[in-house]
């Protein structure tokens, strides 16, 4: 759509003008014809079919009568004035009101004549009624003007509705841009795509999907306009990639060497998935490529991540590079940085962590002991990118939970060395397929989808507010085994709003249930000082309490191998990827753990679904997907900022087979030409050179 035309502004446009111009551009932010030709209906309302009065149901949301008018008359006075019309067809009688626009109603309604009636139907004293409907006189044999049709309904807005732009109104503005511009729309896909793919012309499919003439048609112009969006994203992403191959030259590690070997034969504490088997296979391969690794490592909570980034790390030691590792917060460094010390043991590398609370002292033998090169592995949180943290040989970076860091905090990493370091980004955050080929589209994507080797999967229970004493006999069997518990809760103070447990209350019900001395309780969240709440971690993680009361702070970065048992307060309260990080936190020994959800018996529907789904499964994707269906891709872990999740028309939760076939076309075309070239894909080209420059897209690197 790159005619000079619909680059036109809006104010330009037939009945715009500049006030309705402003509000439009202020409420919906459009700007151009182009713009408005992109403010797609967000449904279609079927005016193909005629109801008879007596088939009208109370939940019907919309129907269209033909019916015979025989009767108008206004009734009361001045404030309370009302035109009441009644009209039949061959099986009943259906009243009309209007409470507005009286004078003109009666004026156009004249009884005796047929009339299309279209609206919203109510019931009052078992007769059918309809208020304000849209009225138009029937002609047999002409085709009717605005029924008769799939009607498009476009979102709007109050301030906009005060200069008569609802649905109706944007409907008029995109027909007549239509009839004036349609035929500007050019073609962006070459024909043997368009052939290959049975895909609609693009000026047909912008037509259509606004005015279709019937559902074949609007399905058709939505998959072209769905499969065009995505393939240029992908075409995008694709691209950034084979860019990135051409640009960054990679150091080589050609060998395994005696540090790799020490640990997997004598240190590794127990054997490895194939999937972590997998998983390393693919890093080598990438590393000794000649060209910068850029890998996403995905892998649920406990599936053994830390082990493979440090066995990667360890491949960059043995060809002489240093390696680090970061990661958002302070207890997610400390936690990968004690890690690797307990899998490592003392004298086999010099690791170090670097966060914002280390002393000056210590930073100072830090930063030396980086430079000559005697530092192998650094762990810290995004400390490590600060201009006086210069490495000797950077050659492989870790980062943790990715989605944290902002690209320019990524970026200062790779410039630490001449020739950028490798990198992987790990996430303990299952992403959909599809989420992962638009978000992360220019990465290679690992996958550890295995366990390790006795691990139990953690039993997941619901339980209703009336069963809340069963929970407590269970939490004392548990801690008379010698096991620990976590219960966390949404808020830490009660608010009006919600009528949620809150911390404070929960922590005098667990004082009471569970006394002193007999008992003790570490309470932690967001508002403690950071040297209270390591304080009452660190007595949790020495076993001198039995039970942690805690906001979500715990959601990331806590690990006790002896708490067995997680109970999630007010659990429908709590988004689906955030009910299984919370989860995660146990099951990380040997023994059987719970998950124990607590909620109030009346749930909505999308509560009820959360519930059950961690109820039914462990399995870290399945939720991923269950939960983008429930939240849209938008929503998840925030995308939002991303820029790529931009989409007008595709739905990543729905539109997975389309983003596949896209997907797996754009490599092919790569593969043939990836300059895009030929004469064929000239097209493709110039729309691309176009599409880029108007659109921002998430980058590693």
């Amino acid at each position: 759509m790159n005619n000079q035309h619909l680059q036109t502004p809006i104010e330009y446009l037939k009945g715009v003008g500049v006030s309705r111009a402003e509000a439009l551009k202020k409420e919906l932010q459009i700007y151009r014809f182009e713009d408005l030709l992109r403010h797609f209906p967000y449904k279609h309302i079927d005016r193909t079919r005629f109801y008879k009065i007596k088939d009208i149901q109370p939940d019907m949301p919309y129907v269209q009568v033909l019916a015979r008018v025989f009767q108008k008359e206004i009734l009361g006075e001045k404030h309370t004035k009302r035109l009441i019309v009644q009209a039949k067809d061959d099986t009943g009688v259906i009243e009309l009101a209007w409470f507005q626009g009286i004078r003109w109603v009666e004026k156009m309604v004249v009884p005796g004549k047929v009339y299309v009636l279209f609206g919203k139907p109510g019931f009052f004293n078992g007769k059918v009624q309809m208020s304000h409907p849209e009225l138009e006189p029937y002609t047999p044999g002409v085709q009717q003007k605005g029924n008769l049709t799939l009607q498009p309904a476009y979102n709007s807005t109050e301030k906009l509705k005060q200069f008569s732009l609802d649905s109706k109104g944007i409907q008029k503005l995109v027909a007549i841009l239509l009839e004036q511009h349609g035929r500007d729309i050019e073609e962006n896909l070459p024909a043997y795509i368009i052939n290959r793919m049975r895909l609609m012309p693009r000026a047909d499919a912008y037509r259509y999907i606004h005015f279709p003439n019937n559902a074949n048609q609007l399905k058709e112009a939505q998959y072209r306009l769905k499969f065009e969006e995505l393939f240029f994203l992908q075409l995008k992403l694709l691209k950034n990639k084979l860019l990135h191959t051409q640009k960054f030259k990679g150091n080589i590690f050609d060998k395994v060497g005696n540090y790799f070997n020490d640990f997997y034969h004598h240190k590794l504490p127990f054997p490895l998935t194939n999937a972590q088997k997998r998983v390393l296979r693919e890093i080598r391969q990438d590393t000794q490529r000649g060209v910068q690794m850029n890998r996403l490592l995905q892998g649920d909570v406990g599936s053994g991540k830390t082990v493979v980034a440090l066995m990667c790390m360890l491949i960059a030691i043995d060809n002489g590079f240093q390696a680090c590792i970061m990661a958002p917060t302070e207890i997610l460094a400390t936690q990968h940085y004690e890690t690797i010390k307990n899998l490592v043991g003392d004298g086999f590398v010099e690791v170090a962590l670097l966060t914002g609370s280390v002393p000056q002292k210590a930073r100072r033998v830090i930063h030396e002991h980086l430079e000559d090169g005697r530092l192998q592995i650094l762990v810290g949180t995004h400390a490590l990118i600060e201009d006086k943290v210069q490495y000797k040989n950077l050659g492989f970076v870790v980062i943790d939970e990715q989605h944290r860091f902002g690209v320019e905090q990524r970026a200062k990493l790779w410039k630490k060395n001449i020739i950028p370091p490798h990198v992987l980004v790990m996430t303990a955050t299952p992403i959909p397929r599809t989420l992962a080929m638009t978000m992360y589209g220019d990465l290679d994507i690992s996958v550890i989808d295995e366990l390790p080797a006795g691990r139990k999967p953690i039993q997941t229970i619901h339980f209703y507010e009336a069963q809340r004493l069963r929970m407590f006999g269970f939490m004392k069997q548990e801690i008379a085994k010698g096991r620990q518990i976590y219960v966390v809760y949404p808020l830490i103070q009660e608010s009006e709003k919600l009528d949620l447990k809150n911390l404070q209350d929960g922590v005098e019900i667990m004082s009471r249930e569970f006394p002193l001395p007999q008992y003790r309780i570490s309470i932690v969240h967001g508002k403690l000082k950071a040297a209270e709440k390591e304080f009452e971690m660190q007595r949790f993680i020495k076993g001198e309490t039995q039970i942690m009361v805690a906001t979500t702070v715990i959601e990331v970065g806590v690990n006790v191998p002896n708490a067995s048992v997680m109970i999630i307060e007010n659990a429908e309260r709590f988004g689906l990827s955030q009910l299984h990080q919370l989860r995660g936190r146990v099951g990380r020994g040997a023994e059987q753990s719970y998950c124990i959800l607590m909620s109030k018996e009346k749930l909505s529907n999308d509560g009820r679904i959360r519930l059950n789904t961690m109820v039914k499964t462990n399995n870290g994707f399945e939720i991923a997907e269950i939960d983008m269906q429930l939240r849209g891709p938008g929503n998840i872990e925030g995308t939002q900022q991303s820029g790529v999740l931009d989409l007008k028309v595709a739905d990543l939760a729905t539109d997975q087979e389309v983003l596949q076939q896209a997907r797996d076309l754009v490599i092919e075309i790569f593969d043939k030409d990836p300059q895009l070239a030929s004469p064929e894909n000239m097209i493709l080209n110039r729309a691309f050179q176009q599409k880029d420059g108007g659109l921002t897209w998430n980058k590693i690197s």
